[in-house]
């Protein structure tokens, strides 16, 4: 059975002082009523039903065979109105000022001349394509799905950990597992008012559509499809339940085609032409005729139809110079430079490793710090200080020195905790939010998002690549958010 646990050293999502704090205690009182039995029961229940619908992503280079099932936690990560409205207007803001930045590099250069952002930094990153400059795009909007990944402090206080805004995943997972939830332990939701998901996806549909590109005659229709790598990537089912969910064809390179700069699938009735393609392989695969030459995933000349205004590609093409780990470290300064206000979330302090005296104070602290590689993602070429061996320590001092620009540090942030039902026990887990923040015509942030769990006990990092699960994200409504 659950029994409260220390918190002292860390902010805890669900315990204050030992016991449940108030929007988490018709939860608790719930979970007291059920015995070991039953709650072994329900989570082999809610695991096998994940297995059962194939809710599963790949891990490269794993041992045992790819493909794995979603680790699920049964135990909801609960926000309040008050701090949701904080995070919704915080995720708003920065997506928007993000959106500038984009379409400010890609154009007229404004922050780079202003010198709020060394211009280096964004015209030398491997991630800023050229092939692209002064591409005019539908809405001027280059970010349509935007994942950012927040982390509470010690204190509580929410702050940015990462953008993510090439192609972010996960948001499938956000409607499986309140479907699994609700199928498994629908008790929990008696006694809650909480905001749902319905017409979230249409929103996403409609802001889809939205982009429509240039050329598009006034009196037609878009016709959107969804891009795979295929069966093989890590985020397949994701991209199979988004195409269905948002009703579009979800397509591979193979099956689309680019005559006289105009994009069309290959169908059984023939050719149909493509509007929009929401598409879910990097930059580097989209077009073999102008990035990687061995690229079996993308479509050639598609860059070609793009610039023309004959197709919208969703995220924009070049997005991840904006995701970088070096340029996070400005956001806050692109929020004041392009819409002048000041951060509503902050970021986590972070290090330049390419300043000779920062780079000299981390080289002497890195048992202390979190070092990440500035285009890496899911968990990869991260040296956790803390729990780093002295070989790991000097293994990352050797590449720090050797290529100082691709690194950046951060404080070892003591991350908040949930409690976490796994191996027939409850134990303390870190968490991290992953918000996903949809962009057509307005702006919306989807209500919840995917509430990431290092299962791990101890560990920081909550990717599923490297062992992490997930939870429910539950978002209470104003009025009566939870029934006494």
């Amino acid at each position: 059975m659950f029994q409260p646990y220390e918190t002292k050293h860390y902010y805890d999502e669900m315990l204050e002082n030992n016991a449940p704090k108030d929007h988490y205690k018709a939860f608790y009182e719930k979970l007291s009523e059920f015995s070991e039995d039953e709650l072994r029961q329900k989570n082999d229940a809610a695991q096998s039903s994940f297995l059962k619908q194939g809710i599963t992503f790949t891990v490269y280079g794993a041992e045992g065979g790819t493909e794995r099932t979603m680790p699920f936690d049964f135990v909801p990560i609960i926000i309040t109105h008050k701090d949701w409205e904080i995070i919704k207007k915080g995720m708003t803001q920065r997506v928007e000022a993000l959106n500038h930045f984009l379409h400010d590099i890609y154009h007229d250069q404004k922050i780079l001349k202003a010198g709020i952002i060394p211009a280096a930094l964004a015209l030398n990153n491997p991630y800023y394509y050229k092939e692209v400059i002064g591409a005019n795009i539908p809405l001027n909007n280059h970010i349509f799905l935007a994942g950012i990944d927040l982390i509470r402090d010690e204190n509580g206080t929410y702050r940015v950990l990462e953008d993510n805004l090439r192609n972010p995943s996960g948001m499938s997972y956000v409607f499986k597992n309140r479907a699994i939830m609700k199928q498994v332990y629908p008790e929990f939701f008696s006694k809650y008012s909480l905001h749902t998901f319905e017409h979230q996806l249409a929103t996403m549909r409609e802001a889809l559509l939205s982009h429509r590109p240039k050329n598009l005659a006034a009196d037609q229709d878009p016709h959107a499809v969804l891009l795979t790598a295929g069966i093989y990537n890590s985020a397949y089912y994701d991209h199979v339940f988004l195409a269905k969910q948002l009703n579009i064809a979800l397509v591979e390179g193979k099956d689309i085609i680019v005559k006289d700069n105009i994009v069309y699938m290959k169908t059984i009735r023939g050719l149909e032409r493509v509007d929009i393609i929401y598409r879910r392989i990097d930059d580097d695969f989209l077009d073999p005729t102008v990035f990687r030459e061995d690229s079996l995933l993308g479509v050639p000349n598609i860059l070609e139809a793009y610039k023309k205004g004959n197709v919208a590609i969703l995220n924009a093409v070049g997005n991840g110079v904006a995701d970088d780990k070096a340029i996070y470290s400005y956001v806050p300064d692109m929020i004041r430079y392009y819409l002048n206000e000041e951060p509503i979330i902050e970021n986590v302090e972070t290090y330049m490793l390419t300043n000779p005296e920062q780079r000299e104070w981390v080289l002497e602290h890195l048992h202390e710090l979190v070092v990440k590689n500035v285009g890496a993602s899911g968990g990869y070429d991260m040296l956790i200080g803390p729990h780093a061996s002295p070989e790991e320590i000097d293994q990352f001092r050797e590449k720090i020195l050797e290529n100082p620009s691709q690194y950046i540090a951060q404080p070892t942030i003591k991350l908040s905790r949930a409690p976490v039902y796994q191996n027939n026990r409850f134990y303390p887990c870190h968490v991290d939010l992953r918000v996903f923040v949809m962009k057509g015509k307005e702006t919306n942030v989807l209500l919840g998002g995917l509430s990431r769990v290092a299962l791990k006990e101890g560990s920081l990092v909550v990717n599923s690549s490297q062992g992490g699960g997930a939870k429910d994200t539950w978002v209470l409504k104003e009025e009566a958010h939870y029934v006494k």
